[in-house]
């Protein structure tokens, strides 16, 4: 791709910046200090937050990304600096749409944007639709009755993935693996945090909770009745 898009760091430790540069000379790296930047960034954007920083908490830093219009819908990766399970949730709570383990390099930096991208060779279709509702999967943009929905990553890839596959049960660990997360070890409820984020999203912009809970099983996408109107 000619335009990789923007990743902020809140560390820029030289070693990780120049071996950035070697690999991928067009992505931009620009490095935060304890707020996110104010300048707008096209393209998509990858933040990585460390846990702990000079000034502030990374789990605060996370909420000021959420917070500035800049960063808002980016996809926020937390660097755990174990693998701690209340330190996973406290991250999700705070914003992130994920996390890793400490130390950030290179290879797991550029791993992670390729998950987020997804193959290369993907040629989904361009658009998709539930009712009221439209997905540009290549502008990731939602849409209710064409206006529009502002979701993050995860969850705008989600709602495609139960849109393309309705009346299906979707389990936890086929989620996590739909967005690319299945090579390190991510607590299945981590799901119902991105479901849940789903759902406010939509519900925040009028949309009717789409997704049906299937208790101990996941969550499924019902089809519509022929003939539904959409409100």
């Amino acid at each position: 791709m000619n335009e990789p898009g923007t990743v902020i760091l809140t560390n820029g430790q030289p070693d990780l910046l120049a071996a950035l540069a070697e690999r991928m000379p067009a992505l931009r790296v620009l490095t935060a200090g304890s707020q996110p930047p104010a300048q707008r960034q096209e393209g998509r954007i990858w933040c990585f937050v460390d846990w702990l920083l000079p000034d502030l908490s990374g789990l605060e830093m996370c909420r000021r990304l959420r917070d500035a219009p800049a960063t808002a819908h980016s996809h926020i990766t937390m660097i755990l600096d174990e693998d701690d399970t209340e330190a996973r949730r406290r991250a999700l709570r705070a914003g992130a749409d994920d996390y890793v383990l400490a130390p950030l390099t290179a290879d797991l930096l550029l791993d992670r944007l390729r998950q987020y991208r997804g193959p290369a060779s993907a040629t989904p279709a361009p658009r998709l639709a539930h009712g009221g509702l439209t997905l540009d999967l290549g502008a990731y943009q939602a849409r209710w009755h064409g206006r529009p929905v502002p979701l993050r990553p995860n969850e705008f890839k989600l709602l495609a993935h139960f849109i393309e596959h309705p009346d299906r049960v979707l389990a936890r660990a086929d989620l996590i693996a739909l967005l690319g997360k299945d090579r390190e070890a991510i607590d299945e409820r981590t799901v119902d945090v991105w479901v849940g984020r789903l759902r406010r999203g939509l519900k925040a912009h009028g949309v009717p909770d789409l997704l049906r809970t299937v208790r101990s099983l996941g969550y499924v996408l019902d089809s519509l009745p022929e003939g539904h109107v959409s409100v």
